[in-house]
């Protein structure tokens, strides 16, 4: 039977804005069955919070260290394994349908004498995916993606505009014409003019069965990427989501007043951005997050959708189902907008994993917390579809011992992420030299550690602390958990997988003859040998160790 993989990721979702996270009115059935169906990783964190980086860390399956991609429009470079080169090799067919922020590498690919468009070059510049349908968001002037299929869509359905993205998608529109500008937070409870069957989240839905359908008909092994911009801003949504929630469904921010009186000067300095000024206020947050709310339920509404598809076609019997997120949204938690920092609501995401194998039945509808991390996907799926394990490439690992409830095994201590505010106004206010701007953290799932070659630590003890209210980096009664979490960074950076062109079996493949005689004699590189006796030894020993594994 063939196997198949789902990848469906959202963009700035949250891992508590979920029926089965314990939300207390936002409804996802759809994605509550899946839950029920598979495996929900409750401490999963992503390699960095922001969109580019991340992702590159998703479809690389490598650290952000590792990789290169550092922040947004930073491009991928040319020569990095992605997850869709390791599927080609075992004859998967791996496409895009949607966002992955990517910035091709154009000077690499020059340098190289790549043509952007022939087929290398498209692999190249879309982070190895087919690019079925990308849509990036942003449009037109993206440089992410600067023809978007789906603004030739609302064209052709008569919604036209110099920006149909933004004028209809992801605007609204008043009673006398005016415009409604969803990028403005004031507009988040209004209707986006678009009819909800033409909007992107609907669109791109059906751009991903289309793409099933086709798979399916040629038959072939395929890995779809189905890739939500929402609920990432601008927030608006069409009509009924806009109104479907209210200020009543606005759970209680988390935050204290002591985060605001001292705070560490990186965690300061993201205070004062506009979007954390604006999301600390309370009306802003009443009006956003309904709609937020609502671009997520529209989500799982079109999961609904795509998941009947499956079922009808008998594809929830060979696919892997994977949903998940880039980042989270702070929303005004923390005295924060946006995602920047490293708090779980937005360090930390949903991630739920559904395995068809029937050696997954015994983990069917649990609750995992072992440590998981973004980069554990491309492993995954290479497991499952058959492919031989990458370590020297991919540094994640195979969520499937956990999945099927193998034999106990050693998983890893701690998960880490990385953040480069280089770009953000937080390096000038702080007067840091764009080599010191790099932030790092690290939990062993009890304490959280944000470290900074610019800043002081800041530590949280997560279980007595689970909302992270409390920053203790500094006291000096946290000193040797400090200590003990940096020096597993330190040994964490000192490990980076830079060897990428041989796999460890070079190295490791002549381990039973260095066991009974040096290699090297075979040859003729004779190196240190003292006289002719002493290389007669060793040769010997050769044909010895040689004529006792011919004969098995």
């Amino acid at each position: 039977m063939r196997r198949n993989v789902l990848f469906i990721m959202c963009d700035q979702l949250r891992f508590d804005y979920l029926g089965c996270a314990g939300h207390k009115t936002l409804r996802t059935p759809n994605i509550d069955r899946l839950a029920a169906r598979g495996v929900r990783f409750t401490n999963a964190y992503v390699q960095s919070t922001v969109c580019g980086p991340s992702r590159m860390s998703a479809y690389t399956g490598r650290y952000m260290r590792s990789h290169g991609s550092i922040q947004n429009g930073i491009p991928l470079r040319v020569g990095e394994p992605t997850l869709g080169d390791h599927l080609r090799e075992i004859g998967v067919r791996c496409a895009l349908v949607g966002k992955t922020h990517m910035t091709a590498d154009e000077e690499g690919m020059r340098r190289l004498g790549i043509d952007r468009d022939s087929i290398i070059g498209v692999h190249v510049a879309e982070c190895g995916f087919e690019p079925f349908e990308r849509d990036d968001g942003l449009h037109p002037s993206s440089p992410y993606d600067p023809d978007p299929a789906y603004d030739a869509y609302l064209r052709q359905h008569g919604f036209d505009a110099d920006n149909p993205w933004e004028h209809w998608a992801n605007s609204g529109e008043g009673e006398d014409g005016e415009d409604f500008n969803g990028w403005l937070l004031v507009h988040a409870d209004k209707a986006a003019r678009i009819p909800e069957e033409h909007s992107e989240t609907p669109y791109m839905t059906r751009r991903a069965m289309r793409f099933i359908e086709e798979a399916e008909a040629a038959g072939q092994s395929w890995c779809a990427h189905l890739s939500y911009i929402k609920p990432h801003w601008p927030y608006i949504v069409p009509a009924p989501y806009h109104a479907m929630y209210s200020r009543a469904d606005v759970q209680p921010p988390i935050r204290s007043e002591a985060e605001r009186l001292s705070p560490n000067p990186i965690y300061g300095a993201f205070q004062q951005e506009r979007y954390s000024r604006n999301f600390s206020r309370d009306e802003a947050r009443e009006t956003v997050i309904p709609c937020y709310m609502g671009l997520i339920k529209q989500i799982d509404d079109q999961l609904g959708v795509l998941f009947a598809f499956l079922e009808e076609r008998g594809l929830f019997d060979n696919t892997m189902i994977v949903f998940t997120s880039d980042h989270g949204d702070y929303l005004g938690d923390h005295w924060l907008g946006e995602k920047y920092m490293f708090h779980d609501v937005s360090v930390k995401v949903p991630m739920i994993v559904y395995d068809p194998s029937p050696e997954a039945d015994a983990t069917r509808g649990q609750i995992r917390d072992e440590l998981v991390e973004m980069i554990d996907l491309a492993p995954t799926f290479l497991d499952y579809l058959g492919g031989a394990p990458k370590p020297h490439i991919l540094e994640g690992r195979s969520l499937l011992p956990l999945l099927r409830a193998q034999a106990p095994i050693a998983w890893r201590g701690h998960a880490i992420s990385e953040y480069d505010f280089g770009a953000d106004m937080a390096r000038l206010r702080l007067d840091v030299p764009l080599d010191r701007c790099r932030l790092y953290m690290i939990t062993d799932g009890r304490h959280k550690l944000v470290h900074g070659e610019a800043i002081p630590p800041m530590l949280f003890d997560l279980a007595s602390d689970p909302q992270e209210l409390h920053d203790i980096g500094t006291d000096p009664a946290a000193a040797t958990i400090v200590e003990r979490l940096r020096l597993e960074l330190f040994r964490w950076l000192a490990a980076p997988h830079t060897r990428i062109t041989v796999p460890d079996e070079w190295f490791t493949g002549d381990d039973d003859k260095m066991r009974h005689f040096d290699p090297l004699v075979a040859p003729g590189v004779l190196i240190g040998y003292w006289d002719e006796a002493e290389l007669a030894e060793q040769r010997e020993a050769r044909r010895a160790w040689l004529e006792r594994n011919a004969k098995g």
